[in-house]
């Protein structure tokens, strides 16, 4: 269970396995801002793309109203469909090393560092705080990246 689950019967109690993964670093990488739920939603709002880079295996539950799924493995080889806005990365949650080992990914083969967001609550913390979910889309062509990387 990677996700929250609801207790049935009890308002606001969530059930949360902790026994994987390892918590991750607020900070990723100095020039990558980290962003809440709050400043995710602004920048999907102004036309963002959020990028759910969780293992197909995990996304039964929905993702993040907006977001397209590129699982990890594949965000470089997939990254034209990123286009050249604000990406805003996320995975499982703050215990969860996908995003981190993505936007390092990206940062790797010369990504622009200030066009990437990292939101490390992921879906653990979106859910706990009762936010909506939406289901799972596979990423969209997007219009190639205009900047050379």
């Amino acid at each position: 269970m990677r996700v929250p689950r609801a207790v049935a019967g009890e308002v606001g109690l969530f059930e949360v396995d902790a026994t994987w993964g390892v918590i991750q670093p607020l900070k990723l990488d100095a020039r990558v801002e980290t962003v809440g739920e709050l400043e995710l939603r602004e920048h999907a709002r102004a036309g963002a793309l959020l990028v759910d880079v969780r293992l197909r295996r995990y996304l039964g539950g929905g993702t993040i109203p907006g977001a397209v799924n590129i699982p990890r493995a594949e965000i470089v080889e997939r990254r034209d469909e990123l286009g050249d806005g604000v990406v805003v990365v996320f995975c499982n949650g703050p215990q969860c090393p996908a995003s981190g080992q993505a936007i390092a990914a990206l940062l790797s083969v010369g990504w622009p560092a200030g066009s990437l967001r990292y939101y490390r609550g992921g879906i653990h913390d979106w859910v706990t705080l009762g936010l909506p979910l939406a289901p799972t889309v596979p990423a969209p062509p997007r219009a190639p990246a205009s900047v050379a990387r």
